[in-house]
């Protein structure tokens, strides 16, 4: 007790957040966050970290402020709605005072998951008056916001409707992601999700979002932009404007054997998985225009795009519809992130599997070839390794193993791998991160964010 009370949580970052400095400059070495100088020091705290979008980051206080901060609205630099503007982080009001347990934020737009949700019956089994869990966007566009946005009523909106989008600088990083006219909502609007479903997780992709809710046992919901089939819908629509049960798993087909599945605590840690695919799903991830999910039996789903074989479904063809990823069947996989056109997954024993295009050596296999199927990771300075957790930015990817350390590889240019330089790495290479113990890594799309523990 003495130890933690002691210790700090502090944040990192590096990479390209153009509002922090002036210049613009990437930032080629961690830095760490200054604490918002709205909240008094010693009350409130650092909690989670979320990445971010095209130039601006994320993250949770202890209190449950969403906190953003990087972006800049000058000289056509990033989108207007992504947050607070500037150097020095900020608080981002929400309607309600919520406090904030859970965000994500996409290519342009964010979601925020809040604790005001918790879901109670009566002995009666009618429902109590407390409101159910919400899941607050702040959304560039209707097609995002959980609800349908006609014209008529966005020109109605006034200040809080924006029909130019201001684009970021690097506009090759979305390569004709726009199918129409855009609508931004400056405002955060509430995404309703039915009666009683609580959500204890999100993921945002480019133009899309996904939620993920404890209720009848981990199901999975999604809307906004489906072209490529990231929304597992078994079609290309292009507008999901309200949230939309995804079909991850067909029960039904189980039948009889479906009470052979371990419920969910049961699971022993072997690395092994079932020979199920699981009856629900523990979690959720996005990449820039594909999904992915894992089951409570380790399974690993994929949808969505796949030209560059980010599904790992040993083609470059879209899937359409989930579909478990062929070359880690009986292999348990805990966590999974997608990047614009790559994946890597987690297993249950620590490995690293990638998948997907790997221009940027993105995927650490030491070449720049696409991987259509999974494929292990054998560098030497993950050999002795167990791997924690993994988070994917547009094209680089960072890796934290249990003993604390932080490996970043792929796309380099504006110094998102933390490694004092811009030269790409095919291979993993260790952030020098001294005086510090990491608990969590986030890449947003062009730049990384570490919480940590400091010794006071």
């Amino acid at each position: 007790m003495k130890m933690e009370e002691c210790k700090e949580t502090a944040v990192y970052m590096w990479g390209y957040l153009p509002g922090v400095s002036p210049e613009k400059s990437p930032i080629l070495s961690p830095v760490q966050v200054p604490f918002p100088a709205s909240s008094i020091q010693g009350v409130d705290s650092w909690k989670d970290i979320c990445g971010g979008g095209c130039g601006f980051a994320m993250a949770i206080s202890g209190s449950g402020k969403l906190i953003s901060w990087g972006s800049t609205d000058d000289e056509g630099q990033s989108y207007i709605t992504s947050g607070k503007h500037g150097e020095i982080p900020e608080p981002f009001p929400l309607p309600h005072e919520a406090s904030v347990v859970k965000a994500a934020a996409g290519w342009a737009h964010c979601v925020s998951v809040t604790a005001a949700g918790s879901f109670q019956k009566d002995n009666d089994g009618k429902q109590n008056a407390l409101p159910t869990e919400e899941v607050s966007p702040r959304s560039q566009g209707s097609s995002l916001t959980g609800r349908t946005v006609s014209q008529s009523e966005n020109s109605r909106a006034g200040e809080e409707i924006i029909k130019k989008r201001k684009v970021s600088t690097v506009k090759e990083e979305f390569e004709n992601s726009s199918s129409g006219d855009d609508f931004f909502t400056v405002s955060p609007s509430l995404v309703t999700l039915g009666p009683g479903v609580r959500i204890t997780s999100v993921a945002t992709g480019g133009r899309h979002t996904l939620a993920l809710s404890v209720s009848d046992m981990g199901q999975v919901w999604g809307w906004g932009y489906g072209g490529e089939g990231q929304l597992g819908l078994g079609s290309r629509i292009k507008m999901v404007s309200s949230p939309h049960l995804i079909p991850c798993l067909d029960t039904s087909a189980l039948g009889k054997d479906r009470s052979m599945i371990a419920p969910q605590g049961s699971l022993d840690s072997s690395a092994k998985a079932s020979k199920f695919p699981g009856s629900y799903v523990k979690v959720i991830a996005r990449g820039g225009r594909h999904s992915a999910v894992v089951t409570d039996a380790g399974a690993l789903f994929t949808f969505g795009w796949g030209l560059y074989g980010q599904c790992g479904q040993v083609s470059t063809n879209d899937q359409l519809r989930p579909a478990c990823v062929p070359t880690l069947s009986g292999i348990k996989v805990e966590s999974v992130a997608g990047g614009l056109w790559h994946t890597i997954c987690i297993t249950a024993d620590g490995h690293v599997y990638a998948f997907g295009g790997n221009q940027f050596g993105q995927l650490g296999t030491g070449a720049d070839l696409a991987e259509t199927q999974s494929t292990q990771l054998d560098a030497p300075c993950l050999e002795s390794k167990c791997a924690k957790m993994v988070s994917c930015g547009a094209r680089h990817s960072a890796i934290l193993t249990e003993d604390g350390q932080v490996y970043s590889l792929g796309w380099n240019k504006y110094g998102q791998l933390g490694l004092g330089d811009s030269i790409d790495r095919n291979i993993p290479s260790r952030v020098p991160i001294e005086g510090c113990q990491p608990k969590n890594v986030a890449c947003g799309w062009w730049h990384t964010l570490l919480l940590a523990e400091i010794p006071l």
